[in-house]
């Protein structure tokens, strides 16, 4: 895996089977340092490169398209701001999904660790995906909790002794499908691109739902591949071409027909 010298965590296992709402009182994880192409403060995740074989669909987009499309980059173009009063209730409410009950100390804190991010301070993970990244975690949490306390205290599967950090993956796939899909272009330049703009024109949080399945997606493909924390952007490759796929088959109307849709648990 090609390294560019930036930081990262991983997270080891120490024991399984935590029970919900314990994650934040138990030792059941270490952080350790070192470098890879992890996205956040300032890298870039060599998984999402554009190939030079990605088709180029020729079409016109719709006023509907055009006008959703616009919202979603309004989205994208948002920045994290950690003296934003609504960012920060946000980030709260993303603690507060992920372990109900238990008392957050601080936007800043050591509690963060818990989550997977780089440090006590998420707001220097934003950096790569921006704010969506944090709504994208959110509406995971809210919408599919099973789904994503399963992710989040790696309850399913026989997991790595070195695992990928919950948090800092989740902001990864916001940037990958941001740039899977070319959704900052003036119209999308891939064909899985164009695909999904027909989707999101049928339902405004299309992206927040692609992301959930997206996470669960490349969780499966991480078990499959039996892989650990320097197997991540091989792992993320293998999840884009899945997802490419997948969007590209016969009668896909909405993304609750995508195969990788079932894994998702409410």
């Amino acid at each position: 895996m090609e390294d560019r010298g930036g930081s990262f965590v991983a997270v080891r296992r120490i024991s399984q089977g935590l029970e919900r709402g314990s994650a934040c009182q138990s030792t059941s994880a270490e952080v350790v340092a070192g470098s890879t192409a992890w996205l956040g403060r300032g890298l870039s995740c060599v998984c999402v490169q554009r190939r030079e074989s990605d088709a180029r669909p020729s079409f016109e987009l719709t006023p509907a398209q055009e006008e959703c499309l616009q919202r979603l980059q309004n989205r994208i173009d948002v920045v994290y701001d950690s003296s934003n009063p609504q960012h920060q209730e946000t980030l709260r409410a993303l603690w507060n999904a992920s372990f109900p009950g238990e008392e957050l100390h601080g936007l800043i804190s050591e509690q963060w660790k818990e989550m997977g991010w780089q440090g006590k301070d998420p707001s220097t993970d934003f950096r790569g995906g921006g704010f969506i990244s944090l709504e994208n975690l959110l509406f995971f949490a809210r919408n599919y909790p099973k789904s994503f306390q399963d992710l989040l205290r790696k309850e399913e599967g026989d997991r790595a002794i070195w695992e990928y950090p919950f948090a800092v993956a989740g902001v990864n796939i916001t940037f990958m499908l941001i740039q899977m899909l070319d959704l900052q272009a003036v119209k999308p330049q891939t064909m899985p691109g164009a695909v999904f703009l027909k989707l999101l024109a049928e339902n405004e949080s299309a992206f927040d739902l692609l992301y959930c399945i997206t996470f669960k997606l490349m969780d499966q493909q991480w078990l499959a591949m039996r892989a650990s924390y320097m197997d991540f952007n091989v792992v993320m490759k293998s999840t884009r071409r899945q997802l490419e796929r997948e969007l590209l088959l016969e009668d896909i109307t909405r993304l609750e027909d995508l195969p990788s849709y079932s894994l998702l648990v409410r």
